[in-house]
């Protein structure tokens, strides 16, 4: 009995932490296909005002005001593309979490680092957050040859089958996806990632993004639904 304890007390100390990795392409009017919304929000170089991290839906106010993520550590202008990189940890899980916003008009050397997190195994999740920049121009993505997987959440607008080829090549499974226009508001991944992180299923996962859509849109459970994928 000892003996037996004695090892599940190594399994739990030597048990990984889950790591995920979110890039934002901040909103851009001038250098981004969207539709155009109020200058002061569009200013894909303005992090701190920025549709996708500053305002009130955006990642950076949404997981500031969350219980259940913690900071730890903030980091201003990393690269010159990225104007914000933010640490997070669960405050009752054992996962930590990066975020990075990077400027509107580096939108698909953001994608470019998405799949390459996607290819590397970096993350156990990873997300992409933002306008679907693939809409504006192609992002080249060489098949993976390996056995494993990796869980990819990707919200934008019509995500599914635009990065469906991509996410094929590299063996790695949409988790959350979207098959209309919408507005990727950083409380779908807030909400979804609490389930992932519990191991729910796909339709779980699924879920809690809609009812997180109901009460932010203010539309019905069928018409929220219908904004995101369902697992096959």
């Amino acid at each position: 009995m000892v003996f037996c304890v004695g090892m599940l007390a190594c399994v739990g100390a030597f048990a990984e932490t889950r790591r995920v990795h979110v890039f934002v392409a901040l909103a851009d009017n001038e250098h981004q296909g969207i539709a155009k919304v109020p200058v002061k929000i569009g200013n894909g170089d303005d992090a701190a005002n920025n549709l996708y991290w500053g305002t009130t839906d955006g990642f950076k106010s949404v997981f500031g005001r969350s219980k259940a993520w913690k900071l730890e550590k903030t980091e201003e202008n990393p690269s010159p593309e990225i104007l914000e990189r933010r640490s997070y940890r669960h405050a009752s899980k054992d996962c930590v979490l990066v975020a990075e916003a990077w400027r509107g008009k580096n939108i698909h050397q953001c994608l470019d680092a998405f799949f390459a997190n996607l290819r590397g195994r970096k993350s156990d999740l990873t997300a992409f957050i933002g306008h679907n920049g693939l809409m504006d121009a192609p992002v080249a993505v060489a098949p993976l040859d390996t056995a494993t997987s990796t869980d990819a959440i990707i919200l934008c607008c019509l995500s599914a089958s635009w990065f469906k080829p991509h996410l094929e090549a590299l063996k790695a499974r949409p988790v959350l996806t979207t098959e209309q226009f919408m507005y990727p508001g950083s409380f779908l991944l807030r909400d979804a990632l609490e389930v992932w992180l519990r191991n729910g299923p796909r339709s779980e996962i699924r879920m809690a993004a809609t009812k997180a859509y109901v009460a932010n849109q203010k539309i019905s459970v069928k018409a929220a639904a219908g904004v995101f994928t369902k697992p096959e």
